[in-house]
């Protein structure tokens, strides 16, 4: 992989991208167990059962409220030291899924389990925003894109070899709410790791450039960040289309993830093939797949920039992606379900380089935490909002032809729209 004439072998000799890095791994990892946890929880616990609504809700309730005040944490990563926010959010995090661990071992349902659950997601929200708007620190500005396809996907790979060791350890402890229990905890240890990693920087290393003197802010201040930050994206139509790109395209992920979970979870049940198993363990198939997308979207993603540019790569990948959904979709049978993971993979990694090296590129450092705030918070609304639509709209079975080809026309009108705007 190179990019500008830079390597990953260059980058890969920087100290702090390693460790910037080695805390994003480790991080990532303990979300995917963590994860995992939640969703057996929730999906395949024989001790629960939950319709299309309940999944839908389950998601709401953990990510809506955190991102409707995730802009508002940006405004204290650009005024925080992003190094103290990584090391204290990971402890934080230590401690939050060892409650959650104790309310799925006693089966606790309902207000107090999504509390915990919306607790731990909330911390996520200052780790994840505070590694990419950092990530400029450890790295020069041609090899963005190189560092962001290098940090990105391998983070993404680590969420799904988290929950793939999740799902093995699951093959020992058994099911239940004490093995999913057992799951939860386990999501500590890597998040204390990241935390005794991150502690290798000094405090000002990943920014903001200018740290406040205090940190302090009055609600006076977080509104005026928040406007401040707002009008800074507005002055930048780059930025103004990646984010649009990347909400409508998290909107047809969103109909795409609720439609594979209610296949695996209620059509593919009684597969018997040892290459496309069904349950919790077809879907665990589905989304090694879309790592191995991922991973090949990292190689392939600053090579395609270098020769067409980000502009068309996005476009390339939304209207290309949008097609092959629908197509490798339609039989609705576990191989090219699995299939259409990967290229599905593919397209959104490929997708969130760019948009994350146009941020990083267009916005100032001072703005960046609230910029990636409202990127994550777009990211996650647009999601759930999709969720919330397709649990009322789509089949318990999760077979909708119409529901597939909608997705394949909305990849459609983003790639338009996207091109239009940019």
């Amino acid at each position: 992989m190179r990019q500008g004439g830079t390597t990953v072998r260059h980058l890969l000799q920087r100290t702090d991208f390693r460790r910037l890095l080695a805390t994003r791994l480790l991080s990532q990892f303990g979300d995917g167990v963590f994860q995992a946890a939640l969703a057996g929880t929730v999906l395949f616990n024989p001790q629960r059962a939950a319709d299309p609504v309940d999944v839908a809700a389950g998601f709401a309730v953990l990510l809506l409220p955190y991102s409707l005040v995730g802009p508002f944490a940006g405004v204290w990563l650009d005024r925080w030291s992003r190094r103290q926010v990584l090391l204290h959010a990971n402890v934080v995090r230590a401690v939050l899924v060892a409650v959650v661990a104790v309310l799925v071992v006693d089966g606790v349902v309902g207000t107090p389990f999504y509390a915990a659950g919306l607790a731990v997601f909330s911390v996520n929200r200052f780790v994840l925003s505070a590694l990419s708007a950092g990530l400029p620190h450890t790295t020069d500005a041609p090899s963005l894109v190189s560092a962001n396809a290098v940090s990105t996907t391998s983070g993404a790979v680590a969420t799904v070899v988290g929950g793939g060791a999740a799902l093995g350890l699951l093959q020992v402890i058994g099911p239940g709410n004490g093995g999913y229990g057992a799951l939860a905890l386990a999501a500590a240890l890597p998040y204390l790791s990241a935390a005794a990693v991150v502690v290798g920087f000094s405090r000002s290393h990943l920014g903001p450039d200018h740290l406040a003197r205090s940190a302090r802010i009055t609600a006076r201040d977080v509104v005026a960040g928040l406007v401040a930050g707002a009008r800074h994206v507005w002055a930048h139509r780059a930025a103004r289309a990646v984010l649009t790109a990347i909400t409508l395209h998290r909107l047809c992920y969103g109909v795409l993830t609720l439609m594979t979970m209610l296949l695996y979870r209620n059509t593919f049940t009684g597969q018997t093939s040892a290459f496309f198993p069904g349950g919790l363990v077809g879907l665990g198939e589905v989304i090694g797949a879309g790592a191995l997308g991922t991973l090949l979207a990292a190689v392939v993603t600053p090579w395609a920039v270098r020769r067409t540019g980000k502009r068309r790569w996005v476009i390339l990948l939304l209207a290309g992606g949008g097609a092959a959904q629908t197509l490798l979709g339609l039989p609705f049978v576990p191989p090219t379900i699995v299939l259409a993971g990967f290229v599905l993979g593919f397209m959104a990694q490929g997708v969130k380089i760019c948009v994350d090296t146009t941020l990083q590129e267009t916005m100032e450092d001072d703005f960046r935490g609230r910029v990636f705030s409202v990127y994550d918070t777009l990211f996650n609304v647009s999601y759930v909002a999709a969720l919330l639509v397709a649990a009322f709209v789509l089949p318990a079975s999760g077979i909708s032809y119409a529901g597939l080809v909608a997705v394949g026309a909305g990849y459609l009108l983003t790639a338009v729209t996207y091109a239009r705007l940019a």
